[in-house]
């Protein structure tokens, strides 16, 4: 029994020490990638490229209102004179304008999303390559980034290496 104890109390104290090792080569930093992805001058050409596309759609969309309002416009005052079937057919087609107006819209602000995606993500992957690479070389275990609203505290010995990642990206 006391072969037992002995073991037991050696296994434990070994386990101890070993978690106290590893506990002491954790190297954990932060980042804001926000902050870095604000500076990069890559980002000034997106939202541009962004504002250009978003006027695009609107353009299209000021265009199908215009059609729009003319059609109403006629429809109101040629109403009276308009046989029924002529009328029929040109409540029709007013409705048929406004339902693809909507749709439009619709499609505009997935259209919008998805431009910003694809805009984005080259500045994304290119802010991670970075950080990636200041963690390898710098010896971290974990990075967290602030700006993901992941970091629920950062302790006072807590590295910010967002400094490190602008040198990486010549910011």
């Amino acid at each position: 029994m006391k072969k037992l104890v002995k073991l037991f109390f050696a296994v434990v104290l070994t386990m101890g020490i070993g978690y106290g090792v590893n506990a002491q080569s954790l190297k954990i930093g932060h980042v804001d990638s926000g902050a870095i992805m604000e500076i990069m001058p890559e980002r000034a050409k997106v939202e541009q490229d962004l504002q250009a596309y978003a006027a695009e759609l609107q353009t299209e969309l000021q265009a199908m209102a215009s059609e729009y309002q003319n059609k109403l416009q006629d429809y109101q005052a040629n109403q009276a004179t308009m046989s029924n079937l002529i009328r029929q057919s040109k409540e029709k087609e007013i409705i048929d304008l406004e339902t693809r107006i909507q749709e439009f819209q619709g499609s505009a602000d997935l259209a919008l999303q998805n431009k910003q995606i694809e805009l984005i993500t080259p500045l994304i992957e290119k802010v991670q390559n970075a950080v990636n690479a200041v963690g390898k070389e710098k010896g971290f275990t974990y990075i967290i980034d602030k700006a993901a609203g992941a970091v629920v505290y950062i302790g006072d010995n807590a590295i910010d290496i967002t400094s490190d990642v602008k040198t990486k990206l010549g910011l």
